[in-house]
């Protein structure tokens, strides 16, 4: 799959991800999607994600989980969405495995 198939994979794989989590009665407000390759550098320098960031190559969403109007910063209130969001393509993978659980996106030679 060339990298311009995945991007349009992962916009709608998104569009479906918006929905369920609309279905579950909780709403979001859209964090980082696209992350110039400059601010990933600057970054990973000071140890905040990594330089080959998948926002960098637009395939990977960073969102703010709402119910009620509180935001719920914490990972485990993501845990649901993100273990549906693994099961809706192989490549999904949610951040939540890894500490960033507001991460969203879709792998990319071997970049989570």
């Amino acid at each position: 799959m060339t990298l311009g198939e995945q991007q349009r994979l992962f916009g709608k794989l998104v569009g479906e991800l918006l929905h369920h989590i609309y279905d579950q009665k909780l709403e979001v407000t859209l964090d980082w999607m696209y992350r110039p390759p400059e601010v990933a550098a600057y970054y990973a320098s000071i140890g905040v994600g990594i330089r080959s960031s998948l926002h960098t190559l637009k395939l990977a969403l960073d969102i703010n989980l709402f119910k009620d109007g509180v935001w719920l910063r914490d990972t485990e209130s993501h845990k649901p969405i993100g273990e549906w969001w693994k099961q809706q393509h192989p490549l999904c993978r949610w951040g939540g495995d890894w500490g960033d659980g507001n991460h969203y996106s879709l792998e990319w030679n071997g970049v989570k």
